[in-house]
Parts: structure tokens; C-alpha cells; sequence
């Protein structure tokens, strides 16, 4: 890890500001690194009164761990809302689950509910003003507490030990 500096408050920010710009110019020229290396040395000063506190990723393994099973997810959820559509039974059974949160902090409980709107066949709807609560839109499930167990061992307890809370 990079450690944050003042003049480079935000270095995994200014990183990939860099290399999305480096992307979207399609040159690797002196000018264009040098002009994306300023953008991404001077956004990140300019905008980081703007954002909260981000906590420190702990296991970073971890994270390339749970990113690898949340494209695996993705593509068995697009397989299986696939299937509920194509049914011409048309047999779904949509809920809304009022999801008890373990997680505490922002920006982790933020990658949860994208987590879930990500996955085919979920949506995150609302987080509860105390942020102990999470109302999550399915549209397909038989058993609630065994969609709430699943969220909670899929993602929410690895999001636990990736941030350390």
C-alpha cells in the first residue's frame, strides 16, 4: 500500500485517476502521462474535504479473493434470473427482506448494498437512517432467512475481515 501523503491524500484515487485517463486517451505520450499525473495528483486535493473517512483495507488478498466470487455470482445469477424469465410458468416469488446489518462503517456497508445491486436478481432498495438495516428487493426466494444467511456468509462477514470490523 501507498501511504497517503498531504500532497497526495488519496494515492489508490490517484492512481487510478491516472490510468482511467491514460485509457481513455489511448497514448502512452510524455504529455498525455504527464497531464494525467497532474489531474490525479490535484482532483484528489482539490475534492478530499468532500469525502469521508475511508477505512484501511486490512487483507487485501481478501478483496481479490471476494471480487473473483462476486463475478462467479454474477454469472450464475444471470443464468438463474434467465431461467425465472424464460419460465413460462412464471413461477417467481419477489420479497422485500429487511436485512439486519454487522457491518458498521460506511463505505463497507456501501460496497455490501452495490454488492447485492450487482447480482442479477437483487436490488439494494434503502439503508435505514441508523444503518443497522438494509431493505434488499429479490426476485425470486422460498426462504427468506436463508437469502439473509447467504448475503451474510457470501459478502457481508468477508467485507468484515477485508476492512478489520
Amino acid at each position: 500500500m501507498i501511504p497517503a501523503q498531504p500532497w497526495l491524500p488519496m494515492p489508490l484515487l490517484s492512481i487510478l485517476l491516472l490510468a482511467v485517463w491514460l485509457m481513455l486517451q489511448q497514448s502512452l505520450a510524455l504529455g498525455q502521462v504527464l497531464l494525467g499525473g497532474f489531474l490525479a495528483i490535484v482532483i484528489p486535493l482539490l475534492t478530499r474535504r468532500f469525502w469521508e473517512h475511508q477505512p484501511t483495507i486490512k487483507r487485501p488478498w481478501l478483496l481479490v479473493r471476494y471480487i473473483l466470487r462476486l463475478l462467479g455470482d454474477i454469472i450464475v445469477a444471470n443464468l438463474e434470473v434467465s431461467k425465472l424469465i424464460l419460465d413460462p410458468r412464471g413461477r417467481m416469488q419477489p420479497a422485500f427482506i429487511e436485512y439486519p446489518l454487522e457491518l458498521e462503517e460506511l463505505f463497507p456497508i456501501t460496497i455490501l448494498a452495490s454488492t447485492i445491486t450487482l447480482t442479477p436478481g437483487t436490488v439494494s432498495a434503502n439503508l435505514r437512517q441508523d444503518r443497522r438495516t438494509l431493505l434488499i428487493h429479490v426476485l425470486d426466494t422460498d426462504d427468506i432467512p436463508a437469502t439473509i444467511d447467504t448475503i451474510r456468509e457470501r459478502y457481508e462477514r468477508p467485507l468484515k475481515e477485508i476492512f478489520g470490523c
